[in-house]
C-alpha cells in the first residue's frame, strides 16, 4: 500500500553533506530545519523522514525545502541507505508485515449496545450487514430519517 517515492541522491560541493530529490513536495514552499530529533515533533511528511534519518545515527541536520532534502551526515558516516528512507516514506505495507484486519481498524463499539442499536436503527432486530454499520452512523442515518419524515 502507498507508492514509493522517486528519489535521485547528489553529492553537494560541501563535504559531509548530501541532497536528494524526490518527486512530490514534502514541505510545500517552507523551509523546515531540523537540528536534531526533537525538532521533528510534528507529523508532517517531512518531521516523518526526519525522525527516521536521525534514527540511523549517521545525521546531524536534515533541511527540507518543497521536494529536496538536505542532509548533513555526521562525522565518518555515508549516505548510504538514507535514499531508501525517503523512497518508502508512503509504502505503508512492507512485504513480511501483516496488514490490520477490519475488526482491528473498527474503533470500539460504546457500552450497552444492544438498546442503542435497536434505538439507532429503528428497528429492535438488526439486520447483520447493520450490524458492521459504527453506530455513529446508524443513529445520524436514524436522525435524518426523522427530519424528512417530518416535512
Amino acid at each position: 500500500m502507498g507508492q514509493l517515492v522517486a528519489v535521485t541522491e547528489k553529492q553537494s560541493t560541501s563535504p559531509g553533506v548530501v541532497r536528494f530529490e524526490l518527486n512530490r513536495t514534502l514541505s510545500g514552499q517552507g523551509h523546515e530545519r531540523f537540528r536534531s530529533v526533537l525538532d521533528a515533533h510534528g507529523n508532517t511528511p517531512s518531521d516523518e523522514l526526519a525522525r527516521q534519518m536521525f534514527a540511523t545515527g549517521k545525521v546531524a541536520a536534515v533541511h527540507v525545502y518543497a521536494n529536496i532534502v538536505t542532509v548533513d551526515l555526521e562525522k565518518g558516516y555515508e549516505a548510504d541507505g538514507l535514499a531508501d528512507l525517503a523512497r518508502n516514506l508512503y509504502q505503508y505495507w512492507k512485504p513480511g508485515v501483516e496488514p490490520p484486519t477490519p475488526e482491528e481498524l473498527m474503533p470500539d463499539e460504546p457500552e450497552g449496545g444492544g438498546a442503542e442499536m435497536a434505538d439507532a436503527g429503528g428497528d429492535a432486530v438488526l439486520t447483520e450487514a447493520a450490524k458492521k454499520v459504527p453506530m455513529h452512523l446508524l443513529v445520524r442515518a436514524r436522525q435524518a430519517r426523522e427530519r424528512w419524515n417530518a416535512k
